[in-house]
């Protein structure tokens, strides 16, 4: 029995059968470039900003995609030991750098369906301020600095490690340190003024999904009046296609990009969650 996650067994065979063929994370990557148009998120964040209330890109996106895992909860699956697992919780990885250095960090964010937009970016704000605090280690990093005093032992830790993930029997503790067993990889290329990549997604832990923000482009789009670009941010998105088809991939990031496309909604209570079909594109 896993400590992060809870074991599906009534779906469909395929499913099960799967993760028997493709074997590895890596083995069953797929890649997609998902552009979302910034002219509603800026109009949002600067209404946001009148009222004294600051949120970022970053915040937008993270929330929109935690809306998106609550109505499709196969996005927070993972597969070890050819075995299917559902998250008991929702977590993002991301990396942060430290400033005055070339040096960063990674951890997690913890976050809960209940959290709306205003909530997501308090836990980031804390994350970051956290993470890139001088001279100060989080818990992954006083671990590796431990990890590495034992080098004469490091390539039988790391297997052992690797072994009892495997098996399901690695420490809770060890579990919520670890940016690797997350429900989603995050990060934010944009801010180091990078173009979007497709991040790897690593075949140790539980992260079956990254997401990587890149520096805004134009792109086209037809209408009748000709040809017009919509300045976006683009995505890079790299899925473990074993977790969920391609149908449902697709409806999950149609409904990513309808909720930033009316970032309002992110604000909204449960009850009050569905986002309004978009109209037709001229």
């Amino acid at each position: 029995m896993r400590k992060d996650g809870t074991r599906v067994r009534q779906e469909d065979p395929m499913y099960y059968l799967i993760p028997y063929f493709l074997t590895k994370r890596y083995d069953a990557m797929n890649m997609v470039t998902i552009d979302i148009p910034e002219a509603p998120l800026k109009a949002y964040m600067n209404e946001k900003r009148k009222e004294g209330r600051s949120v970022s890109h970053l915040a937008l996106i993270l929330t929109a995609y935690l809306r998106t895992m609550e109505q499709y909860p196969a996005l927070n699956r993972f597969v070890v030991g050819k075995k299917i697992y559902q998250h008991n919780d929702v977590t993002a990885s991301m990396v942060v750098l430290k400033p005055g250095t070339d040096q960063d960090t990674m951890s997690k964010i913890r976050l809960e369906y209940t959290d709306d937009i205003f909530d997501v970016q308090k836990k980031i704000t804390a994350y970051i301020d956290q993470n890139r605090q001088l001279g100060e280690a989080n818990s992954l990093d006083s671990i590796m600095n431990v990890f590495m005093k034992m080098s004469w032992l490091l390539g039988f830790l790391i297997g052992l490690i690797r072994l009892a993930d495997r098996l399901g029997l690695l420490p809770r503790w060890l579990i919520d340190v670890s940016p690797f067993h997350a429900s989603f990889l995050i990060t934010n290329l944009a801010s180091i003024r990078t173009n979007h990549i497709y991040h790897h997604i690593y075949q140790f832990g539980t992260t079956s999904t990254a997401v990587a923000m890149g520096n805004l482009r134009e792109v086209p789009r037809r209408t009748r009046e000709g040809i017009v670009f919509d300045r976006c941010i683009p995505l890079g998105v790299v899925m473990d296609e074993r977790i969920a088809n391609g149908h449902y991939f697709a409806q999950a990031f149609a409904q990513f990009k309808k909720l930033l496309a009316h970032p309002e909604l992110l604000e909204k209570a449960p009850e009050e969650r569905d986002a309004p079909a978009l109209p037709a594109e001229e």
